[in-house]
């Protein structure tokens, strides 16, 4: 039987609308292009005979240069994938069509379902979602058009140049979102110079909508690993709504073995379940499910529900779902693991986000019930291949790129002097004058899963592997390619060692040549991350996080005192090591961390304290007097650095704090020697009293606003404190974590669990078929039948076990982390049970620095 592969079956369901696909131009939301980046979906899309591969919500007119040939006609059909709500995608949609005159077919792909579609908050389509749509569609596109003719009179007269949708009558939104120009397109033109009948019987009366299911939106970071598009409607969908056992809208609350009523729950939790109901149904999986949590009982009960007699009775492959809450282990994503894909995903850059000004008024930040999303961070990382090249090979790989691109339009358009050639070749000559001005890196390279190396998958291998075995990995395959390639290269090599000259080296040998890039690029752009990775500023960051949690750790065997004592130290450290960077005195590409850092390092720390120090505090997990002086010193650290990102509770008195600070540090450079004056010794000083009065009262009055606003920063602070309270307190709230199964036992050695997150001491109890109390199994269909009815006749159903199945998927709602993947395939391997298929999926991959936002920043409930 064939092995499970994610990306082989995203790949096969986009073979399978390769009929719509064929001769299609067609258009990617901000989540499928980041699904299919990953995928590496665009050659498959070319390949089933795609005209045009475009972003939908940067549309633009040029998308119909495509049809630039005279010989080929203009294109009938419109594809558009999206992964959010139609209502979400419509303005976009109406803008497509608007565009594109000749349309004659316009399908529709959402990885949205019918039902998800009904429940979700605030969405006006019904069950039959669909077809609903179908017909909204073609409705507004009428009306649209309409009032179009009517505005210009006729059609090619002098007509407005856009319209507004909210005078085209859109059904969904008000946002006031404009339409371009129904002439724009010069495949419109064409179209319609050959075909002179009335515009609105041929364009909108013959116009085919149909909207289809797409579920298999997702990005697979190797054939075994995946998690959902940053920007796309499942994962920014909030996982829990406020109330006192919720820690972020992007985490599932605490599982207090109270589960939430069918009307309260999250958007998040019902989107993720029917996600991976359809996945499983993708692939031809009968799902055994799992779960672990509050809300991941929640998801399995939805899945249940799901189901149906046909779906059970179906010829499918077996397999086991394990659903695991995040806030279950809070701990392993915070801390930076020994994981070289970690690495690369913190210290890249990642790609500005689409959609983070679409979202209307009030987004992000409200989150209210069903009007605003979370905004994850892009899982597109950008590889600067062309920084790591050198400047001067950049700059002249770009002038020549653009000395094509300008020769191309000169050529292709010979005799038109239309004003925007003239502004592109404007542009390009700017930009040629000016190429270290671009904003946009020509050549650049991101991510790609299914991109193989003599069959080995790149991000596969380096999943199971730690930073120095991957970057030794990485450094074999440069020398491999090196060989095949036939270039010679004089360089000293040492085995066992990566240095980054050794990387740099290789792939300047491997990108000398055109031919050489192109063929390589997969490698070539693997190996600029990991030169990346390995740079001294994020290598030195990255190592002072690791000790300072490595003394974090080892304070924990001793007193709570004196774990108190090493935060406080961090903290009191970073905010004299801020000042300085503030005056210049200390460059920040050495590695230093700065007061944000010594506060995701506090969370650790009070998780910490919380899972050995329960009872040390009435409140908390230290003392009153421990606790104080942790207050005292962030309240000082913030008076000096004011200015520190990701941080909720100072929304409001960001700015009194920085002018504060400006103001102190005014002070400290105005101060000069003590000068006497004349005046100093004469006696008549009697006029000069008001004034000194007036002096003193401006003081004590300036005196009262800075005590003021440090008693406000006093408040705010002790509202952060609770917060930390109640991060200490997951191992006691959460009830699968209260009974210390899934601590050290007379089962497992300290060694086995020592350092290990809470995805390994999971599957290693599983798989080794100890009981698990707290995991919770979901009958199916047939199960409850057996259960209810012929239980009754002796012919109930055993409960089988997760550990029989030969296929297990694992997913954790809240995100994953490339240490977690590692550990989880550790744990697989020393079960002894090679034969089993390990499928790792999340709701999105988490960094340390995500963590912070999520639990200080603008998406937390502090």
């Amino acid at each position: 039987m064939a092995s499970v592969d994610v990306i082989k079956s995203c790949i096969d369901s986009i073979t399978q609308i390769s009929d719509y696909v064929e001769g299609a131009i067609v258009y990617l939301d901000a989540g499928s292009t980041e699904s299919f980046q990953f995928i590496g979906a665009y050659p498959i899309l070319l390949d089933h005979g795609a005209r045009a591969i475009c972003s939908l919500e940067n549309m633009s007119s040029f998308d119909a240069m495509v049809d630039w040939n005279s010989s080929s006609d203009p294109a009938m059909k419109l594809v558009v994938i999206t992964s959010r709500l139609l209502s979400d995608a419509h303005r976009y949609i109406l803008r497509c069509l608007s565009s594109h005159q000749g349309v004659r077919h316009c399908t529709i792909f959402t990885s949205i379902s019918e039902v998800s579609h009904a429940v979700f908050p605030g969405s006006p389509l019904g069950p039959d979602a669909y077809h609903e749509y179908e017909s909204l569609l073609v409705q507004d596109y009428e009306e649209l058009t309409k009032k179009f003719e009517t505005k210009s009179g006729k059609f090619g007269s002098n007509a407005p140049e856009k319209l507004n949708f909210e005078d085209g009558g859109s059904r969904f939104l008000s946002s006031g979102e404009e339409v371009p120009h129904l002439e724009s397109s010069s495949s419109g033109r064409g179209f319609f110079e050959h075909n002179p009948l009335d515009y609105t019987e041929n364009a909108v009366l013959k116009l085919v909508v149909s909207v289809h299911h797409f579920p298999m939106i997702m990005c697979p970071i190797s054939p075994r690993v995946f998690v959902l598009p940053s920007e796309g409607l499942v994962a920014e969908s909030y996982l829990s709504a406020e109330h006192e056992d919720s820690i972020s809208p992007g985490l599932p609350p605490l599982s207090t073995g109270v589960l939430s009523d069918a009307d309260d729950v999250p958007p998040g939790v019902t989107l993720t379940a029917n996600f991976l109901y359809h996945l499983a149904a993708k692939m031809d999986l009968k799902m055994e499910i799992f779960s672990l949590g509050d809300t991941s009982k929640t998801i399995g009960k939805i899945m249940t529900d799901m189901s149906s007699l046909y779906d059970v009775g179906r010829r499918k492959r077996s397999a086991g779902l394990l659903l695991i809450d995040r806030t279950l282990d809070l701990l392993t994503p915070c801390c930076h693991g020994d994981s070289l894909v970690d690495r690369m995903f913190s210290s890249l850059p990642r790609r500005s986000r689409t959609t983070s000004q679409t979202q209307g008024k009030g987004s992000g930040i409200l989150l209210k019930h069903g009007s605003s999303y979370l905004q994850r961070a892009p899982l597109d990382v950008q590889i600067p291949v062309a920084k790591i090249l050198s400047e001067e090979d950049s700059q002249i790989d770009n002038f020549r790129l653009i000395e094509s691109v300008e020769a191309f339009l000169r050529g292709w358009n010979h005799g038109n002097n239309d004003s925007h050639m003239a502004d592109l070749l404007n542009l390009s000559q700017n930009i040629h004058d000016k190429p270290h001005h671009s904003d946009i890196e020509i050549l650049s390279g991101s991510f790609v899963s299914s991109e193989s190396f003599r069959g080995t998958k790149f991000l596969e291998a380096l999943l199971d592997r730690k930073t120095k075995d991957g970057a030794l990995l990485v450094k074999k395959w440069l020398q491999e390619t090196i060989r095949r390639e036939n270039i010679i290269l004089n360089m000293k090599s040492r085995p066992g060692q990566v240095t980054k000259s050794e990387l740099l080296a290789m792939i300047k040998a491997l990108a000398r040549s055109q031919s050489s890039l192109v063929r390589n690029k997969g490698i070539i752009q693997l190996a600029c991350a990991t030169f990346s990775a390995l740079e001294e500023s994020n290598c030195a960051k990255w190592d002072a996080f690791i000790s300072a949690e490595k003394i974090l750790s080892v304070s924990l065997g001793e007193t709570s005192q004196s774990l108190a004592a090493q935060i406080c130290d961090l903290i009191n450290k970073s905010a004299l090591l801020g000042s300085h960077v503030n005056k210049g005195k200390i460059d920040t590409s050495k590695g230093i961390l700065s007061l944000q850092d010594a506060l995701l390092l506090m969370i650790v720390g009070y998780i910490l304290a919380g899972e050995n120090f329960p009872t040390s505090g009435s409140d908390g997990p230290f003392s009153w007097q421990e606790e104080h002086l942790l207050k005292e010193a962030v309240v000082d650290a913030l008076l000096e650095n004011p200015s520190v990102e990701n941080l909720k509770f100072l929304d409001g008195i960001r700015e009194e704090l920085e002018a504060n600070a400006n103001k102190l540090k005014s002070k400290e450079t105005a101060e000069e020697p003590l000068e006497l004056d004349i005046d100093d010794f004469d006696d008549d000083q009697w006029g000069k009293w008001g004034e000194e009065e007036a002096d003193d009262d401006n003081r004590n009055e300036q005196v009262y606003d800075d005590v003021q606003l440090k008693l406000e920063l006093r408040d705010r602070v002790d509202n952060y404190f609770k917060f930390l309270h109640k991060l200490s307190t997951l191992k006691i709230k959460n009830v699968p974590l209260r009974d210390g199964s899934l601590t050290v036992d007379g089962n497992f050695g300290e060694d086995t669990y020592m350092g290990k997150g809470l995805l390994y001491k999971l599957l290693t109890r599983v798989l080794g078929k100890y009981d698990l109390p707290g995991l919770e199994y979901h009958s199916s269909t047939v199960g409850r039948l057996f259960k209810s009815g012929f239980g009754r006749f002796g012919l109930g159903q055993a409960k089988p076990n997760l550990a029989d199945q030969n296929v297990i998927l694992v997913f954790v709602v809240g995100g994953i982390n490339g240490v977690e993947v590692r550990e989880a395939q550790e744990a697989l391997s020393e079960s002894g049970r090679p034969g089993i298929e390990l499928i790792v999926g999340g709701t999105t991959f988490l960094t340390p620095d995500d963590m912070l936002d999520l639990l200080q920043g603008d998406f937390s409930y502090i």
